[in-house]
């Protein structure tokens, strides 16, 4: 009922529709018909009275969801600005949000919008810079479910109802293998698993095919229904049959069996497989759960692929919850390495007079996507291939809609003919997991059936998708140890994207490591760089042999930050690799129920390519003159570690590192507990500071016997039961150093204790905070090697450090630990380029770092942690630090409204001046 209600909806309101008349008639059938709310009436506001400079009507709101939606005729550009009553002139999206702004803040505009009857533009009000979604009445069959936001205020993501489907389909394909996997004589055989994957792979595919039309209704149920008693040996032979060529079957095959089609394509192809028995709960969630209580036929193979490959892979399907990429992500990667141009084609082609020209191109355009091959070396269960693949056959569906009404072409004519020339086997996979490459093969091929149906439901052609005609091309193998070329010729390739397996450089296994070391063999400190780094370089190593293919890959972030910089990407800059474009960190959700994320960057890289690029960071789109690999608008330049800093500025070091194995560090109620045992001990103890008790004003203590007289020692047991305690500890070491250490048990391995006040800077701090919280210290107490310690410093380094200049250059060059900053000596501090100050301007920061330190001393009782929470950050120190970073800006000579991004580009740029003059 839903699709005959869509095609009569479109076939209403196609090519009309007049904002006076009929735009009640739209919006409710609309409401009724195409998303099933029974009484739309009571759901609607249309003419809804706003007043305030003066008395104006909204056409349609929706308090439930908040909506505003303004209307006009069939034939209105909604991009051209309309005289309005007081003499402005507005587009249709600025005349809504003027009426949304003037009303009261609980019915504001959630969403926004446009419509001319043709063409649907919605704008997510809580994404302001974000571009509208934009939906053709033509395609509402496809893209109906965007518009569920209207009467749903939690449908706000994409194909709800997919990921509903797929992951209950993913359960239920789970129930099946723990009702089957213990029937097997040796389950944990990686053998028997392997069949059983093999199984579970040809149920989905048989269930998917009676709901889809691929088989007759109820086909597969009502045979094995038939045959619950021999239920094993009916699956052989049906597996048999479905492998064999109609023509070529026995001849006296009971009928039921032998009206199965030939479905070809390889998925029957294995003979032999094991099989327990399937009677009793198997066969009846098979039966009853599975094929009679679940429809197939909604299930997007994106998703599902996924979610099938998690309940099958014994590694993750007990881990809490269904893993998939979320189709946005997967978006975020393949539409501007190649769907955003492919589309701007079409559009402009689409735009062109009717003819036989615009026919031939449209042609051409068709014949071009159908040449294109894509290439994923970590497919997975193949989810960017088969997104890939059901994007390009959209677009080709709407080629196919236009060719339809050309009067030289007809679909019609011939058996032989059908309109669609994109293929499954324009796509090729690497995956190292036999039952990923069994998934992913089985969700390009219902994609492929998905996309068939889409084209019948567009034109009438003659032509069945069975038996299947295109192969598909994933191939279990090591990405990391296979030569590529075998999988796919370099010069047929034109794009190559994927999610790489993530890995740090510090938890990969020895076979990880192992074939690192060989793909970066000769390569400087390749051996830091994390696992995700093997696939950039095979890519570019593929990629030379055809400059013309491009890729994009999505990684840790950990890539574009640090050492790993310099490391990969300078010489792979120097081989001729260039940033296209890039994601900036974001969080990288697995769709699970135990929600993974990992903070990701995307890179789009290519040879040879004009200068230029885009960067994306959430919302934002930034056209880049040159992309570097930091994800910057700036030169290429390389921050790498140095010994000396870069400036003429005061030398920092790290704090004190004991050794002790905690036997000198105390709590307060710890260190008065042990002073009541020693009370000699009492003037030993001095304050301790980490990265976290400076942070949160908590000091821990210390028992520092460094400076203490042998003899006065020999008098405090408890104190000396401490040392030799230490002594133990550091000979039980494997390091030759630190048993060295053990024959002076007092001293610490690395001590740094300045004389005077001197600055500190948390190693380690949270990248939430648009300040790290840098302060002084004094001699009284001590400072472990979690802080940075600065003697010498004045209150003009306090406020370069302390300011939003320092902040962004830290936040761009440092490693990061998950959300945090990591404030490396040699990497960050040594490089980073001070500027070349007047008196004047260095008597100024003077003087705003000075108000920083009054701001927080206003607040003696609030820790850093407080104080520098965006929040509750005061505004006494809010005001203190715009001033600093004024005054900072002026010294380097930056408008004082300077972006961050503007920031790190121009300093980069004074980093690569002042390198090239030392």
């Amino acid at each position: 009922m839903k699709g005959e209600n869509l095609k009569n909806f479109v076939e209403r309101w196609l090519n009309r529709g007049d904002e006076k008349s009929d735009t009640q008639k739209f919006w409710l059938q609309l409401l009724r018909d195409v998303l099933g709310f029974e009484r739309p009436d009571e759901l609607t506001e249309f003419e809804k009275r706003v007043a305030l400079e003066h008395v104006s009507y909204i056409d349609v709101y929706i308090p439930s969801t908040r909506t505003v939606i303004e209307q006009k005729s069939f034939d209105v550009n909604l991009d051209k600005p309309i005289p309005q009553s007081d003499g402005s002139t507005m587009t249709p999206f600025e005349q809504a949000k003027r009426y949304s702004d003037w009303l009261p803040d609980s019915e504001r505009a959630r969403w926004i919008v446009v419509c001319n009857f043709q063409e649907f533009r919605v704008y997510d009000m809580e994404k302001p810079k974000a571009a509208p979604t934009v939906l053709r009445l033509a395609e509402l069959k496809r893209d109906w479910h965007k518009l569920e936001f209207l009467i749903d205020v939690n449908a706000v993501r994409p194909n709800r109802r997919e990921v509903e489907l797929s992951v209950k389909a993913g359960q239920l394909v789970g129930k099946l293998y723990d009702a089957l996997i213990e029937r097997y004589v040796k389950p944990n055989d990686k053998a028997s698993q392997r069949s059983l994957n093999i199984f579970c792979v040809r149920v989905v595919f048989l269930l998917y095919a009676e709901d889809s039309g691929l088989f007759e209704k109820n086909q597969f149920h009502n045979f094995l229904k038939a045959r619950e008693l021999v239920a094993r040996n009916a699956l052989r032979d049906l597996f048999d049959v479905l492998n064999q060529k109609v023509d070529e079957r026995d001849p006296y095959l009971e009928a039921d069996l032998k009206n199965f089609p030939y479905v070809n394509g390889g998925l029957f192809e294995e003979k032999n497989i094991e099989l327990p028995q399937l009677d009793g709960e198997p066969l009846r969630i098979i039966l009853e759960e599975m094929s009679e209580g679940f429809d197939w036929s909604g299930i997007s193979p994106t998703i599902f692929g996924a979610v099938f490959e998690s309940t099958l892979n014994p590694e993750t399907r007990h881990a809490g919850g269904m893993h998939y990429t979320s189709i946005e992500n997967i978006h975020k990667v393949i539409d501007p390495l190649f769907l955003n141009d492919l589309n701007a084609e079409f559009e402009n082609i689409f735009a062109m007079s009717k003819g036989s020209s615009r026919t031939r191109k449209l042609n051409e355009f068709q014949k071009k996507l159908s040449s294109l091959k894509f290439f994923d070396p970590a497919c997975g269960s193949g989810n960017f291939l088969t997104e890939s693949y059901l994007s390009l056959r959209r677009l080709e569906n709407k080629i196919i809609l236009e060719l339809s009404k050309s009067p030289q072409i007809s679909f019609t004519d011939s058996q032989d003919q059908t309109p669609i020339k994109i293929s499954i086997s324009q796509f090729y996979g690497l995956e190292i997991n036999d039952f990923a490459v069994a998934v992913g093969k089985t969700a390009l091929w219902i994609a492929e059936a998905q996309m068939w149906n889409e084209t019948k439901g567009i034109i009438h052609f003659y032509g069945e998708l069975l038996p299947l005609k295109s192969f598909n091309n994933i191939i279990e193998a090591n990405a990391l140890a296979l030569d590529w070329r075998e999988v796919i010729k370099s010069e047929e390739l034109n794009f190559i994207m994927g999610n790489p397996p993530f890995r740090g450089a510090r938890v990969m296994d020895a076979t990880q490591k192992a074939e690192l070391n060989q793909i970066f063999k000769g390569w400087k400190n390749a051996g830091n760089l994390d696992y995700v780094s093997c696939w950039y370089k095979c890519a570019a190593d593929f990629m030379k042999e055809n400059p013309k293919i491009k890729a994009a890959l999505v990684s840790t972030n950990s890539i574009t930050q640090g050492d790993s910089v310099a490391t990969l990407w300078k010489p792979l800059f120097e081989g001729g690799i260039k940033i296209n474009f890039a994601w900036r960190t974001f969080k990288w959700d697995s769709e699970a129920k135990d929600k993974a994320h990992v903070h990701c960057v995307i890179i789009g890289f290519s040879y040879g390519r004009e200068p230029g690029g885009t960067i994306y960071d959430g919302d934002l789109k930034i056209e880049a003159s040159n992309i570097n690999a930091y994800l910057v608008d700036a030169p290429d330049v390389f921050v790498e570690s140095r010994q000396h800093q870069l400036c003429d500025v005061p030398e920092i070091g790290i704090g004190n590192q004991p050794i002790d194995g905690g036997n000198y560090l105390f709590k307060e109620e710890e260190m008065r507990e042990f002073i009541e045992k020693e009370p000699k001990s009492a003037k030993y103890f001095r304050k301790w500071y980490g990265a976290d008790e400076f942070i949160n004003r908590r000091p821990r203590y210390c028992l520092y016997l460094g400076d203490c007289p042998p003899e006065e020692l020999r008098r405090m047991p408890e104190c000396l039961k401490r040392v030799e305690a230490v002594r133990k500890f550091r000979l039980q070491s494997t390091r030759a150093s630190t048993k060295k250490l053990a024959e002076t048990p007092r001293k610490f391995q690395t001590a740094n204790m300045p004389m005077g006040n001197y600055i500190v800077i948390p190693e380690v701090s949270s990248g939430l905070r648009k300040y790290v919280p840098i302060g002084y210290m004094g001699d009284s107490v001590l400072c472990s090697n979690k802080l940075r310690i600065m003697p010498d410093a004045t209150l003009y380094h306090f406020g370069i450090l302390e300011s939003f200049v320092h902040m962004a250059w830290l936040s761009q060059v440092c490693c990061w630990l998950g959300s945090s900053y990591d404030y490396s000596i040699k990497l960050v501090y040594n490089n980073f380029p001070w500027p070349s100050v007047s008196d004047k301007q260095k008597s100024k920061i003077e003087a705003t770092a000075q108000k920083i330190l009054d701001a927080r001393a206003l607040y003696p009782d609030s820790t850093f942690a407080t104080l520098y929470d965006k929040a509750l950050m005061p505004i006494e120190l809010r005001k203190a630090h715009r001033e600093n970073d004024a005054a900072v800006c002026e010294a380097y000579g930056f408008d004082k409204n300077i972006s961050e991004e503007e920031i790190v580009s121009a300093l980069m740029k004074l980093y690569e001046k002042i390198s090239k003059e030392e």
